[in-house]
This record gives structure tokens, C-alpha cells and sequence, in this order.
């Protein structure tokens, strides 16, 4: 079976400045975020010719077309994995705004996927758009005689909370390994659903004993 590479997007004005930003088409790439991108393709030399997908955000279109600029592959851009939407949270860099999206975040974790960021999404908002594509992919390219890698660019809380979902990993460690920017969970398709090979920077068995940390960037 092949990969499915949930990859985060390279850095943003808005990361920098640790605003919620969210809405359609958003920031574009740093140069350092650019940086990031091209060394995420460069680092994975033994990549071949993958399958490279990204959300309709300018960040992870920008992401994806660095990368395949290494790699020689085209990027395709897909409806529905864009980021949480934060609705009236929108632009916001307050403390306050901050720490209203995290608390919606964490009651997400502990299953309460019905809570709605105020003026924008539910978690069952996000898994009805961005599963069924997740789904689409891995019957087109993840099984079968000619299955290929896939590398998807999208974004940091979505990739988490989806990739929690299809694994069951645990809440506790979702919360507590967020994603730096071009960072990436490796799923695998299997029988009987999906598999974590790796998450960030931990590999398999998955400790849930960790404290969860404050990311410095809150969209990670």
C-alpha cells in the first residue's frame, strides 16, 4: 500500500504575526515558507513521481507547486481541504481570540464535534467536506497495481483533527504534537482503515503521556 502524505503548508505573513487566518484565498508564502517548501521536496530525493494535491488556499497552492517544481510533477488542486473556517475569529491576533479557538479545538478532541467556532465551522462541518475527498484520493491512488505516493498540502488544525479521526489516535496526543509549517502525519490505507507511520517528528508506538503544548502559532 502507498502513503498519504498530510502535509502543512510552508510559513505565512499570518503565522508570523500568529493571525487566525482562515478564509479563502488567505497569506501567501514567506520567503522563508518558500524555502521550506523546497526543502521539503528536496529532502525526499527517492520521491519518484507522487501524486501531489493541495487545498484552493493560496499558501498550499504555493506550497504544492514548490515542491513539484523539484519533483517535475503538477500540483492538483481539490475542493474541501481548506482550513478550519474560524468565522468571526477572522484576522484576529488577540490572546482572547486565541484562546477561544483553542478551547473549540480541545472540546473537538474530546469528541464534542457538534461545537461551532462562532460565525464559522463545527468539527462535523470540516469532516463532511474534507473526508469524502480524502476518500476520492485513496481509491483513486492509494490502492491497486499502479498505487502511488500522494502528497496533500493543506493545513495544520484540519490536517491534525482528520488525521485523529481516521487513526483513533488518541486526543491527548493530537493536542499535544502540533505541526511546524511543511511538517507532515504519514497515513497509510489498510483493510481495516488507516494507520499513523508517523506523526511529525514521532514514529510509532504513539505516547500519550505528554503534557500539550502551547504552540507559538496557533493554526499549527
Amino acid at each position: 500500500m502507498s502513503t498519504l502524505h498530510l502535509v502543512r503548508h510552508g510559513e505565512t505573513t499570518s503565522n508570523v504575526l500568529q493571525r487566525l487566518d482562515t478564509a479563502l484565498p488567505g497569506a501567501g508564502l514567506t520567503d522563508f515558507g518558500a524555502r521550506q517548501a523546497a526543502r521539503y521536496a528536496l529532502e525526499r530525493p527517492d520521491a519518484g513521481t507522487p501524486i501531489l494535491i493541495s487545498s484552493a488556499a493560496r499558501r498550499a497552492q504555493q506550497t504544492a507547486e514548490l515542491i513539484g517544481s523539484v519533483w517535475g510533477v503538477p500540483n492538483e488542486v481539490r475542493d474541501g481541504l481548506f482550513e478550519v473556517q474560524v468565522g468571526d475569529l477572522e484576522d484576529q491576533t488577540s490572546e482572547d481570540a486565541h484562546k477561544v479557538f483553542g478551547a473549540t479545538v480541545r472540546s473537538w478532541f474530546s469528541g464534542d464535534t457538534a461545537v461551532r467556532i462562532p460565525g464559522g465551522e463545527s468539527l462535523d462541518d470540516v469532516y463532511a467536506r474534507y473526508l469524502p475527498v480524502i476518500d476520492a484520493i485513496a481509491e483513486e491512488y492509494l490502492s491497486g497495481p499502479n498505487a502511488r505516493e500522494v502528497h496533500l498540502v493543506s493545513h495544520g488544525a484540519a490536517i491534525r483533527l482528520v488525521a485523529a479521526h481516521l487513526v483513533g489516535m488518541p486526543a491527548e496526543f493530537a493536542l499535544a504534537h502540533h505541526l511546524k509549517n511543511t511538517g507532515s502525519i504519514e497515513l497509510t490505507r489498510t483493510p481495516d482503515g488507516w494507520t499513523c507511520e508517523r506523526w511529525g517528528q514521532e514514529l510509532p508506538p504513539f505516547h500519550t503521556d505528554d503534557e500539550p503544548e502551547l504552540a507559538r502559532d496557533p493554526m499549527g
